[in-house]
């Protein structure tokens, strides 16, 4: 539980209770849902490999009140939209975004957790569609402020799961773990070392006040992210399945070496190559990023950053003309340590660390280079990494 220092809310968080009380009379539960970023490791998850995320302070907010019957009322503060369902009978919305949550409910009922009749008003100030994991934040803030409300007793790993099966199984997109599992076990001022096979985790500390995360938005909706990604995973497992034939015990590029892919690299594709090569090497990557940062050494661990992007742009072939404008405008700015894309590649955000002294050279560079590309403007955020979710006391 998170009690605040000066005894106010977050501003987001404030209007959403104003709301509940408005709509529903009563104190409701308010629970905070970070979205979150990732240093380093970009399609590793689904590969059981490692991943290097954080949450952020940019967030969902809800409130959550327990209502009498087996109805639940959905507000979304931001849309202005409202949705009610019947908790015995859940069925898909057209509007999309209700989805999300009602994939929460049908989860909790498949696993016989005893929820009751729920008000919910929700909002905040994470961007949409910017590869923040909005998505994440949403389905994970629902999961943990029912479990409050309803003291079902879950814990923060099976809450993490549940939110992911919400995701895969009811909203239908195959996702990793990733963004569920930093969005409740994030820690301020650390980033999360996930294993995406044990998930075995450990934090590395990420203290620097003199650097900034800015993460640089190309307004460009990921229209192909969705289908190129599952072409990526096929195209991986299609690499673990000619390898398996000489090692059974070979599941995942997890069981790959570097001699297993040279030994046997005239008999793959050379596409199907590139891309088992680029995931053999973004995993060493995060392993060597530790290391830096446990040494305190955020050059090399900047140059570990160029490094991810090159592979996404080279090798995985995920990156774009927009995301790989931004990210050479910024490694041309003194004084930024390092820059690629950020998630699953065609659009959304680039993840730069630069000096605090260096952040309105880069914005100045990158709107500059961008609009004289593209004719338009790129939208920045910078980011502090704080902790996962939690409840708020006021």
């Amino acid at each position: 539980m998170h009690r605040l220092n000066n005894g106010f809310l977050p501003e987001p968080a404030g209007r959403v209770a104003a709301r509940f009380r408005e709509l529903f009379g009563g104190e409701p539960c308010l629970v905070r849902s970070p979205g979150r970023v990732n240093l380093i490791g970009e399609h590793t998850d689904y590969n059981e490999g490692f991943v290097l995320p954080a949450a952020i302070d940019k967030a969902i907010y809800f409130a959550v009140g327990v209502r009498p019957g087996e109805r639940a009322f959905l507000h979304s503060f931001d849309l202005g939209q409202n949705h009610e369902f019947s908790l015995r009978r859940i069925e898909k919305s057209d509007k999309h975004w209700p989805n999300y949550l009602m994939g929460i409910v049908d989860q909790l009922g498949r696993g016989g957790y005893p929820v009751g009749g729920f008000n919910c008003v929700f909002g905040g100030d994470i961007p949409i569609a910017a590869g923040m994991s909005s998505s994440a934040a949403i389905e994970a803030g629902l999961a943990f402020g029912l479990n409050k409300i309803f003291s079902l007793g879950l814990e923060p790993l099976a809450l993490a799961k549940l939110a992911q099966k919400a995701e895969n199984e009811f909203v239908g997109v195959r996702c990793g773990i990733m963004d569920m599992f930093v969005n409740i076990f994030g820690r301020a001022r650390s980033v999360l070392k996930i294993d995406c096979r044990s998930l075995d985790y450990r934090y590395y500390p990420f203290e620097r006040e003199d650097l900034r995360v800015v993460l640089c938005d190309t307004r460009v909706k990921r229209e192909l992210a969705s289908s190129e990604y599952n072409v990526r995973r096929r195209q991986c497992e299609a690499g673990v399945a000619l390898l398996a034939k000489y090692n059974p015990g070979i599941r995942s590029l997890r069981d790959v070496t570097t001699d297993m892919l040279e030994s046997h690299k005239t008999e793959f594709d050379p596409v199907i190559l590139r891309r088992c090569a680029y995931v053999l090497a973004e995993n060493r990557r995060v392993g060597d990023a530790c290391a830096d940062l446990e040494r305190n050494d955020f050059a090399a661990f900047g140059r570990r950053m160029n490094a991810s992007h090159d592979g996404l742009r080279d090798d995985y072939e995920v990156s774009s003309r927009e995301l790989d404008v931004l990210v050479d405008a910024a490694r041309s700015v003194r004084g930024v340590l390092g820059a690629r894309m950020m998630g699953a590649g065609f659009g959304g955000c680039t993840i730069t660390l630069a000096d605090v002294g260096a952040v309105d050279r880069l914005r100045e560079t990158c709107v500059r280079a961008y609009k004289n590309h593209f004719g338009r403007e790129p939208k920045f955020h910078i980011s502090r990494l704080e902790s996962g979710t939690e409840i708020l006391e006021h």
